[in-house]
């Protein structure tokens, strides 16, 4: 089978996590998720993945308590490491091979972030989850995954969210929003369409690299894309 992607950057929310709850990790929706990244894993594909923590702590909420921003982003970043540790037991529960990589040391439990080692592993096919956003506060995951995904040299970076792409306006507050196909990385950013933040979005202008913005519940999305199929929006020159 041709596939039209062969390395890729999955973009996960902490909030995609929750599924149906208000808090923490929806059990049944993690385990549908392993099991659509499984499906897109047999068919060669090396995939890196990078989570957000908002599932569990955010940063902005730590400053609306009163935190210092940095204090509250490293406490956000602590989060994504819960979320990918789950991730990782739920994949290799689907006997997938997964490794965690984390841009804080913590070698109790993950590895530490080392580009040619990310590299290797995906060679060697194994799924590599990326926690701890870059290790620095003030960057988003959006840019994490951006920066790793150039990294990497993937082909594309997939940012998985809870509608069916890039709206004009938002499609939760607006009934006559207008699903957009495709954008330019500078209509993204002119019009801030909100697909990531400016930091990520300006990373993947500078080094050529797709994003394609997808419903994360849509059933076998993540195949279809990697087979070259039209799903969601895309953004490129």
């Amino acid at each position: 089978m041709s596939l039209k992607y062969k390395r890729i950057l999955l973009k996960l929310s902490g909030e995609a996590l929750m599924g149906d709850l208000d808090f923490g990790v929806d059990p049944l929706f993690i385990k549908n998720l392993a099991k659509e990244i499984k499906q897109v894993y047999e068919l060669g594909v090396q995939i890196a993945i990078v989570i957000g923590g908002g599932n569990i702590f955010r940063g902005v909420q730590g400053k609306s308590l009163g935190l210092d921003r940095a204090t509250a982003d490293y406490m956000g970043m602590l989060a994504t490491v819960m979320n990918a540790l789950a991730l990782q037991d739920t994949l290799e529960k689907e006997d997938v091979p997964t490794r965690v990589m984390s841009a804080i040391e913590m070698r109790q439990i993950a590895e530490p972030y080392i580009r040619r080692r990310a590299i290797r592993h995906l060679e060697k096919g194994r799924i590599v989850i990326f926690a701890a956003g870059t290790g620095s506060p003030f960057f988003t995951t959006d840019t994490t995954g951006a920066l790793r995904a150039a990294e990497i040299k993937a082909d594309v970076l997939l940012k998985a969210t809870k509608v069916d792409g890039i709206y004009d306006k938002d499609p939760n507050k607006y009934s006559d929003a207008k699903l957009l196909k495709e954008v330019s990385y500078l209509e993204a950013l002119e019009k801030d369409l909100r697909v990531m933040d400016h930091t990520a979005l300006t990373l993947c202008k500078e080094n050529n690299l797709p994003i394609i913005v997808f419903n994360i519940k849509q059933e076998n999305a993540l195949k279809d894309i990697v087979e070259g199929k039209s799903v969601g929006s895309i953004v490129k020159n």
